[in-house]
């Protein structure tokens, strides 16, 4: 695949990221170990393998693995592991992250808590977003991989970012009929993602897929007589005084 990857006319083949979750994050794991041309980095959310039918203490062979790993990758790495994951608990994931570091591996290890019913889950759901996508920015830019969009396609054109209120002040949303409860369950999407209101109360958000401005705009114009108006956009507050 990452043969495959390097001949496409659209990739440069000389600044690769690898991501892998679970099973795939221990591959991604195991494929850096081979430094291959091209890759800038490795990120790993909740990789690793946890097999008990053997009747081996599968956390010292898991362990064995990411040390061998280290021993041998050069390329920088970054991981995503929470305290509640079903498969690997902190005493695993931290075991994990000092054997490949005193193997010499260079690993930065990003333990963000507890995650709704099991953290493992954490990087699928949209909600986790707000957890990775800081992160992963900060370890784009260190590796001088592009980390922000630098083209906008949006058939609603954006408006600029206003000092109205924090985007996290649910109080300060102007008209809406429902004391900000959509607003609060905005703010909980993950990006990209758009919250419209009008004078008369209505309000509407889209998150995910395609121009959410316009469908943020479009949903809330179901239930209004009056013009909606774009309030936020991602982490932005653009609404006008």
């Amino acid at each position: 695949m990452l043969e495959w990857v390097r001949v496409q006319p659209t990739m440069d083949a000389s600044r690769i990221l690898i991501v892998g979750q679970s099973h795939g994050g221990l591959t991604a794991m195991a494929l850096g170990a081979r430094n291959p041309a091209g890759v800038r980095g490795i990120i790993n959310f909740a990789g690793g393998l946890k097999f008990t039918s053997s009747g081996c203490i599968w956390e010292n062979s898991l362990a064995q693995a990411f040390a061998r790993y280290g021993a041998r990758s050069k390329l920088p790495t970054l991981w995503f592991y929470g305290d509640n994951d079903s498969y690997f608990p902190p005493e695993v994931f931290r075991d994990l992250h000092e054997k490949y570091l005193a193997a010499g591996g260079k690993a930065q290890l990003f333990a963000f808590g507890k995650f709704g019913r099991d953290a493992h889950g954490m990087f699928s759901a949209a909600s986790g977003t707000k957890i990775w996508v800081p992160e992963v920015e900060k370890f784009l830019d260190s590796l001088g991989l592009p980390a922000k969009p630098v083209v906008t396609v949006s058939d609603v054109p954006r408006p600029a970012k206003t000092d109205f209120a924090k985007l996290e002040d649910v109080a300060a949303v102007p008209h809406v009929r429902d004391g900000g409860l959509g607003y609060a369950a905005f703010l909980k999407q993950g990006l990209p993602r758009a919250f419209a209101l009008s004078a008369d109360g209505a309000w509407g958000w889209a998150t995910e897929g395609d121009d959410p401005s316009a469908r943020a705009l479009a949903n809330c114009q179901k239930n209004s007589r009056q013009a909606c108006k774009l309030y936020a956009i991602d982490e932005d507050i653009v609404w006008q005084r």
